[in-house]
């Protein structure tokens, strides 16, 4: 990694550090619950699952491969994972850097495909990365130093990924906006991707949702 992308990452430790208070003390307020990782309801967090397993190919749907869930929370990626033809003979990795994140998931998750990490970027090889509002919240933070910290991010996800990535943000033209929360136009992160890390990118808008999802498989 560049030493430019890592003082992306180093600038971006007290942000995320505040942000990991926030989840830490809505995961005591509602539980492993999807207020509990800022999402309105179940029905809007799982609308964003429904969306993302799109990358999956037909080969995938036979199993057997890796799974990353990066900014993991309690492990709801997994909930929703574990009955799907996909992950016959698969593994799941979830990775967050909130202690009582990874405490609720491996709490509640007793399954033998499925292993939390508490760390700040990935550490093994897998076939897909899946970031699901892990980007969104940076703290009032100054936005170019948040861009750059999600860029210098996706360089480092997309090396470990063998097959693909997703990740979704929040949109710029969301009727309601948040403080403390990032807003963007996909197209400066559909541009990153296409350039810095392959040709093959799609991008998903859904009308229904405030943000955008951007699908990067290997060319």
């Amino acid at each position: 990694m560049s030493d430019e992308n890592n003082q992306a990452l180093k600038k971006a430790v007290p942000v995320l550090a505040l942000a990991t208070e926030s989840y830490e003390h809505r995961l005591n307020q509602f539980g492993d619950d999807a207020r509990g990782v800022f999402w309105k309801n179940n029905h809007m967090q799982r609308q964003r699952y429904r969306i993302m397993v799109r990358i999956f190919d037909d080969i995938d749907q036979a199993g057997g491969i890796r799974i990353h869930d990066f900014g993991c929370g309690y492990g709801a990626f997994f909930d929703y994972l574990k009955d799907m033809n996909v992950m016959r003979q698969s593994r799941y990795i979830g990775t967050d850097i909130s202690k009582q994140m990874i405490k609720a998931a491996r709490s509640r998750i007793d399954d033998p495909r499925a292993r939390f990490i508490r760390h700040l970027k990935a550490t093994e090889i897998v076939d897909y990365t899946f970031v699901c509002g892990t980007y969104n919240m940076h703290m009032g933070s100054d936005e170019k130093d948040w861009k750059a910290y999600i860029e210098a991010s996706l360089l480092g996800l997309w090396r470990t990924s063998r097959k693909g990535l997703v990740f979704n943000l929040l949109g710029m033209d969301a009727t309601e906006k948040y403080d403390g929360l990032y807003y963007s136009a996909p197209q400066p992160f559909f541009d990153f991707c296409s350039t810095r890390l392959s040709t093959n990118v799609e991008l998903s808008i859904d009308d229904h949702l405030p943000d955008w999802t951007l699908f990067i498989r290997r060319d």
